[in-house]
């Protein structure tokens, strides 16, 4: 099930849902996310055990998005210094990424400030990166599909011309969406009958 929640109401649900689809006899557990802080709290309540990956594409759009602050939106070298960079990072050389940055030296104190960021972002990372590894036990390491999920089932329902939704009358809609596409739509309806 699918739903328009915090965070705090996000975990016990997707646990749930883990623990429905056979977390408890799963061999390896994988957390995948784009490195945002609640991503990795819940990962470390709810699945303490999981290996951590942040997303790939997450993590080259931030080194093209420092590439073009330093060097200029259009630059030939934020082009080349990014892609110089993404190919260490898919090599699993993250810590090499992180002295390239740190090597970086803009004579602006908001582009600096914007390289320290990116070096924190990195440096708290820097274990959930590890691509080279990562791929090598043959675990994803793009959130792609999922992504793309969430469109298929939200994104072309929710988002049609015209819509305006309530977040009730959306998770609603959701909801069903969800049992739908997941096969349990028989089951959602039992549950609802028997009450």
């Amino acid at each position: 099930m699918g739903a328009i929640e915090t965070a705090e109401a996000f975990g016990p649900r997707i646990h749930a849902e883990a623990v429905r689809r056979g977390l408890r006899q799963a061999r390896k557990v994988v957390v995948l996310g784009d490195g945002a802080p609640w991503i990795w709290g819940i990962a470390a309540q709810y699945f303490p055990w999981a290996i951590e990956i942040v997303d790939l594409y997450h993590a080259r759009e931030h080194l093209a998005n420092l590439g073009k602050e330093v060097y200029g939106p259009t630059s030939a070298q934020a082009k080349q210094w990014a892609a110089a960079r993404s190919a260490q990072l898919d090599a699993g050389y993250v810590e090499a990424v992180i002295t390239s940055m740190k090597r970086l030296r803009p004579r602006q104190p908001i582009i600096r400030e914007q390289v320290r960021k990116a070096v924190d972002y990195f440096q708290t990372n820097k274990a959930r990166m590890r691509y080279a590894k990562f791929r090598s036990e043959g675990l994803f390491v793009g959130s792609g599909v999922v992504e793309a999920g969430c469109k298929t089932v939200i994104g072309l329902r929710l988002k049609q011309s015209g819509m305006r939704w309530t977040v009730d009358h959306a998770n609603a809609i959701i909801a069903l969406r969800c049992c739908q596409f997941s096969g349990r739509w028989e089951e959602f309806w039992e549950q609802r009958s028997v009450g």
